[in-house]
């Protein structure tokens, strides 16, 4: 069968077609053995150009030996995600991004990890038992349907900026059919801001009348790159590079907070520490220029640091996921050993939700990050024996009673998750380019 259409049919709208056509893909190709990890792959469940299967594939097909699916207040791709994994003989680790209220903190009032509010962080939940998705699914679901009451507000203040352009967007015909919401899925800013992209397309085409329209009808301040993508017309990842443009110039300004959707940060350790999973807190770090293109430079937790990292450590979260590609060597150093100080399992992940970005972080190949790569083999291993009985997760009551010290637990996770499939070496060091 034709390798292009069995790509194609990785998108298709129906989850057993792209399985199977996952399968005739395996069969034809062999990946690239290098021991590349991503625990934090966005999925069309939330906001991604990868259903899935699509993220499986093109992860294996990049060098992965392991991926996680990651997707915001859902986790309707979860169960696709592993099985295929297991066809393509990739152990992978499932979980879900959401965003919390710290007002009842002593941190109430900090501009956590979230670009446009403060007193709201974004939180993961890390390793979660495949026996615990209904439960999971029974806890996101009311968030979301409070979530697209937010989003109908922001369609509507949208339109308001908009208005005379021609670009006024309908909800349910614009936005909602962008998404996976019918299959459990989550509809988000950057899905609104899909459906403005593809309107503004319509109208302008490709190419250099788009950016005149952003900075000329819109009033967006557009950058040298961003333009630079926006003006080739045959640029294979121009709706993304619109997407990012657009958040990065015109969310705040119709951007409604978010409020009842953002459970207590207390009620979201809880809800996790009950399915057997990992409470991992999402370290942004403060931003200078952004690897995605849809960051401004913004001041985030780097200034109170050590308070959050208390915090974090009192309140009951487990671990702290970053991602090194997006930070300096400092704020990594710094973050590495705050974990280590606080006795923080570290989860690493590149936030993956565009075409243009690699599922490879080559920073893993350095020595300072090699824990990194045990430590995904740790979480596989966690998910694993969660996944038999939650009591035998990396961070149950037993567990921390039995093996108290994480340095403790870590080789030991670390063995069971290399015992879920064949163990590849982590990457050799990247040559210099030339």
């Amino acid at each position: 069968m034709n390798p292009t259409h069995l790509e194609h049919q990785l998108k298709h709208p129906d989850r057993e077609i792209r399985l199977q056509a996952l399968r005739a893909l395996v069969a034809l190709e062999k990946p690239p053995e290098q021991g590349w990890v991503n625990n934090h792959i966005h999925t069309t469940y939330s906001f991604s150009p990868y259903s899935p299967s699509a993220a499986v594939f093109y992860a294996r097909r990049a060098g992965l030996a392991t991926a996680g699916i990651m997707d915001h207040d859902s986790v309707g791709g979860c169960a696709e995600f592993a099985r295929a994994g297991a066809i393509a003989g990739m152990p992978v680790t499932t979980g879900f991004e959401l965003r919390v209220d710290m007002s009842d903190t002593p941190l109430c009032g900090k501009r956590f990890n979230s670009p446009d509010q403060r007193s709201i962080a974004y939180v993961a939940a890390h390793g979660i038992p495949q026996q615990k998705y209904a439960d999971c699914e029974a806890f996101l679901a009311p968030l979301r349907e409070l979530r697209n009451g937010r989003n109908r507000r922001m369609v509507e203040r949208l339109n308001g900026l908009a208005a005379g352009l021609g670009l006024a967007l309908d909800f349910d015909r614009d936005i909602l059919p962008l998404s996976q919401y019918r299959d459990g899925g989550s509809v988000t800013e950057r899905h609104i801001l899909c459906g403005l992209s593809r309107a503004i397309m319509e109208q302008c085409g490709r190419g250099r009348g788009v950016a005149a329209f952003l900075r000329e009808k819109l009033g967006i301040e557009v950058s040298d790159k961003a333009e630079a993508y926006l003006r080739d017309s045959a640029n294979p990842h121009y709706l993304y590079d619109l997407i990012g443009a657009l958040k990065s110039g015109l969310l705040t300004r119709f951007y409604v907070d978010a409020a009842d959707e953002c459970p207590d940060v207390r009620e979201f350790l809880r809800f996790v520490e009950g399915i057997g999973a990992i409470a991992a807190y999402a370290y942004l770090g403060d931003v200078t220029d952004s690897a995605t293109g849809d960051k401004k430079a913004q001041a985030f937790e780097d200034s109170y640091l050590e308070d959050l990292f208390g915090f974090l450590k009192q309140s009951g979260f487990h671990a702290v996921t970053y991602m090194p590609s997006r930070n300096t060597m400092g704020q990594l150093r710094r973050v590495k050993a705050l974990c280590e100080t606080h006795e923080l399992f570290q989860i690493s992940g590149e936030d993956i939700n565009t075409s243009r970005q690699s599922f490879v972080c080559p920073a893993l190949s350095a020595p300072a990050f090699r824990h990194l790569n045990a430590a995904t083999w740790a979480l596989i291993g966690h998910e694993a024996a969660a996944g038999r009985r939650t009591g035998d997760g990396m961070f149950s009551k037993e567990t921390l009673r039995e093996y108290p010290l994480l340095a403790q637990r870590i080789p030991m996770y670390e063995m069971t998750g290399k015992q879920t499939g064949l163990c590849q070496a982590p990457p050799a060091p990247l040559k210099p380019s030339a």
